[in-house]
């Protein structure tokens, strides 16, 4: 699975080109899009939810979020007007990081407004995980792949564009088994995240 991924040929962008390019190719008539969601530490500056989970404010941190459910509301409206199934697997370690424990609560109310979203226990991966962990990708039909890519301080920096249709398809495969393997997201939510404690934040 993704054997062939560390061999693909890529076109490197920088944060804006990837986000031109991201949006001509998601309003070309494509019917899905797919992202798997790997890394554990980000952020996100800008969104004030994060801001104040980057300041240890937990509380206000979780009720910043409503501040999206406008956004993401239009986000979906549009992928429904253009016929896109949109899907996501977020792979989760144990223990959970802060970050992530923040993010599923973000990711619930994508979910609450019609999101598909699976999560996968890392742990359960491992036979995936073997020599690589697996890419952080966002697959655009069978036209456009890009592996987001981040600096060493977890800042969004661009991505790498593949365009190989074979290995586009062959990722996608890889995609498709994981995310039946992913567990429903509120049956996770509420076992593994909804029990923590505020998280001890080292921003």
């Amino acid at each position: 699975m993704f054997d062939s991924f560390p061999r693909g040929v890529s076109e490197p962008m920088d944060r804006p080109t990837y986000h031109a390019d991201f949006r001509r190719v998601y309003e070309s008539g494509i019917r899905q899009l797919n992202k798997l969601e790997r890394g554990q530490n980000f952020k996100e500056r800008g969104f004030a939810s994060w801001e104040a989970f980057a300041s240890g404010e937990w509380d206000r941190a979780v009720s910043l979020i409503q501040e999206k459910r406008d956004v993401y509301a239009r986000q979906f409206r549009e992928a429904a007007r253009l016929n896109i199934l949109e899907r996501r697997l977020r792979v989760v370690e144990f223990p959970v990081t802060p970050y992530v424990q923040w993010e599923l609560f973000v990711l619930r109310l994508r979910v609450e407004l019609g999101d598909n979203i699976k999560v996968l226990d890392a742990r359960k991966i491992s036979d995936v995980e073997k020599y690589r962990t697996v890419p952080e990708v966002v697959i655009l039909g069978d036209v456009a792949m890009y592996e987001v890519l981040y600096d060493d301080d977890g800042n969004a920096m661009g991505a790498n564009r593949f365009s190989d249709r074979a290995l586009i398809r062959e990722t996608s495969a890889g995609f498709d088994a994981l995310y039946e393997r992913g567990n429903d997201f509120h049956d996770f939510f509420d076992r593994e995240i909804a029990p923590l404690a505020p998280p001890a934040v080292t921003y």
